[in-house]
């Protein structure tokens, strides 16, 4: 049984709740990615913010881009155990509807599953079912 820790990403880049909007505005053009995870000052997950949460939490509202980003975020986050096997991951992603998932440990954020990895690791007819089930509805960005 393969478990999350064996495929996950460990260097995942971050962004502190107390960090402005514009700095996670900035990594995310900089490493061309459209969510960030966010953190505490001790590593713990309390969030996910998106582009779309600054431009319509912040941008739209007209809040000075000195907000910080733990104001504009995703509190509810789906995640996984590094422990856990990855056939969790890939039950969250299809139940959930997203692509990838916070990895924790002693609840604090040591890594992220996204499909790619699973897919790395799945034969391909159930990295495509997964695929599907996951994009499954109309619109899904996550």
């Amino acid at each position: 049984m393969t478990l999350v820790r064996e495929i996950m990403t460990t260097e995942v880049a971050c962004v502190l709740d107390t960090a402005p909007s514009s700095a996670a505005a900035i990594m995310m053009r900089d490493l061309n990615v459209g969510a960030l995870p966010v953190i505490t000052e001790d590593r713990t997950l309390i969030g996910i913010v998106t582009d779309r949460d600054i431009v319509c939490n912040g941008v739209a509202r007209e809040l000075p881009t000195s907000t910080p980003v733990g104001e504009l975020g995703t509190l509810a986050v789906y995640s996984v155990r590094a422990d856990d096997p990855v056939t969790a991951a890939t039950d969250a992603m299809r139940e959930f509807q997203v692509r990838r998932l916070p990895v924790l440990e002693d609840d604090k954020l040591v890594g992220i599953v996204a499909q790619a990895d699973i897919a790395r690791h799945l034969p391909a007819q159930q990295t495509a079912d997964m695929v599907e089930q996951v994009s499954a509805e109309e619109g899904n960005i996550r």
